[in-house]
């Protein structure tokens, strides 16, 4: 899979009703079956993300690109690859950031 990040910044004038915190996102085409498959693997991808969401979220957006191989592969590994994603993108994030949130 693939996972991309932002960092969101607050815009101006943004008020009180902005998002904060981790926001994610399943893109799933196509081209990596029909829906019954897409949907399970938007399935599994949530699930995963459900048990290993990092508990103090940054103001980020995290965008997840799954491949077709995702509906083969053991869910243990799909759990360990997206945890290494929360940890990569926690480590990547600007210190400034992540200062903000202690």
């Amino acid at each position: 899979m693939t996972v991309f990040y932002l960092p969101r910044q607050e815009a101006p004038g943004a008020g009180t009703n902005s998002a904060s915190g981790l926001r994610i996102g399943f893109t799933v085409g196509r081209a990596l079956g029909g829906a019954v498959q897409r949907n399970r693997m938007k399935r599994r991808l949530r699930e995963a993300v459900r048990l290993c969401r990092p508990a103090a979220a940054s103001d980020v957006d995290v965008v997840i690109n799954p491949k077709k191989l995702l509906l083969t592969t053991d869910f243990s590994a799909v759990l360990n690859e997206v945890t290494r994603a929360f940890v990569v993108i926690e480590q990547k994030l600007p210190r400034k950031q992540q200062a903000s949130q202690s």
